[in-house]
């Protein structure tokens, strides 16, 4: 999906979420990293901060603190809005209303634009999409991708999703993906078709292991599944 700048809608989770919805154990926080689609989430920043190593690949990292924040900026409101008129579709219990769902989101991307030039530098923030990666083999131990693969069935195809998660097993050991619902909240049609592709193996030496799994987070309604695939390893 080409980025278009006109298009986008930056909107970052915090790190707290980013644990829930990928059930980030401390062993996990431990490993190599790559999110996928990070866009202006605190979750690289946070883990700097903490000695962690992440690095975050979106198309929005070629634009610069200012106009992301521009973005952000005439963005923010029609979020918000679009929420408030749909506050149904959300279970306010890990947050209590849309104005702290504001306060939450905007700190997070205030905490991104604040590490975002440094981390660019660093090289922990790069301008890059699915379904291609500028990383060697194996470089990561695990892979995220947050609100964009099976977010948009209506938009990208199932072999679209097949070379980004194949992509993704290319670069590192193990994918995962929240949520597993498309834009009008059901399970994405494609969810069926990627669990019996790599559940079975391909070759006699690529193997994986695809399951779905519940986590404790459940902001959007029946939004609390992610899909899990492991590579088989000899």
């Amino acid at each position: 999906m080409a980025f278009k700048y006109t298009t986008i809608v930056p909107w970052g989770r915090s790190f707290e979420e980013y644990t829930a919805m990928f059930h980030l154990t401390q062993a996990d926080l431990n490993k190599a990293i790559l999110g996928c689609g990070d866009g202006p989430a605190c979750f690289n920043s946070i883990m700097n901060q903490k000695g962690k190593r992440v690095i975050s690949i979106d198309p929005i990292y070629s634009l610069s603190a200012k106009d992301i924040e521009q973005r952000i900026n005439e963005t923010y409101a029609d979020v918000i809005s679009q929420t408030r008129k749909n506050t149904q579709k959300f279970n306010w219990t890990i947050i209590k209303d849309v104005d702290e769902l504001g306060r939450i989101r905007m700190d997070s991307m205030k905490k991104f634009l604040a590490d975002f030039e440094n981390g660019k530098k660093e090289n922990r923030y790069i301008s890059a999409e699915l379904p291609h990666l500028p990383f060697k083999d194996k470089e990561f131990e695990l892979a995220l991708s947050s609100h964009f693969l099976f977010l948009y069935t209506d938009n990208l195809t199932l072999d679209f999703h097949i070379e980004a998660i194949d992509e993704m097993l290319r670069v590192s050991e193990e994918v995962r993906i929240f949520p597993l619902l498309d834009m009008n909240a059901r399970v994405s049609s494609y969810v069926g078709e990627i669990i019996k592709r790599y559940n079975n193996s391909f070759s006699s030496n690529k193997a994986f292991s695809c399951t779905i799994e519940r986590v404790a987070y459940e902001f959007q309604k029946n939004g609390n599944e992610m899909l899990r695939i492991s590579r088989f390893t000899s």
